[in-house]
């Protein structure tokens, strides 16, 4: 049987960061005019080994940007029909950071502004906002339910 990572796991792994450029981006930029754009837009340096995302102003094509040991590589999606749909994003946001499963979304053509990320609760995360009855129940919550 094949081992294959769970989506949590490539999400909170250690690898690298994916970041979504805000504003569009000139589909004639090559590698270096991409490469200023990641450190005026995102602050990262270009040579990190992260992820940087470029959409165009129409909206049908991506490309991404990656330092990859000893130069680097450009990864160019254009769409046939279609756009490709993103998160939301207020109008002062320059970047966004992406999780591996929403970049994975964005590319098979899910539409990221209408995805709602339900709450979920991880270990060694205070429970906000509650009383402490409401926190007790909520961790009992959490808890293997026995048979009586």
């Amino acid at each position: 049987m094949i081992g294959l990572p769970r989506l949590a796991a490539l999400d909170h792994s250690n690898g690298p960061r994916i970041w979504l450029a805000a504003e569009a981006t000139d589909m004639r930029c090559g590698f270096d005019r991409l490469a200023a754009r990641v450190e005026a837009v995102t602050g990262e340096s270009p040579l990190s080994g992260h992820l940087f995302v470029f959409r165009s102003r129409c909206g049908s094509r991506l490309k991404i940007l990656a330092w990859d040991r000893d130069g680097f590589a450009l990864w160019y999606k254009r769409l046939q029909a279609g756009v490709f749909k993103l998160p939301k994003l207020t109008p002062d946001t320059r970047s966004v950071e992406l999780r591996a499963s929403e970049l994975a979304m964005l590319l098979e053509g899910i539409d990221l502004s209408k995805l709602k990320r339900t709450p979920r609760y991880e270990l060694g995360q205070s429970v906000t906002g509650s009383s402490e009855k409401t926190k007790k129940e909520s961790v009992t919550a959490l808890l293997p339910q026995r048979p009586l």
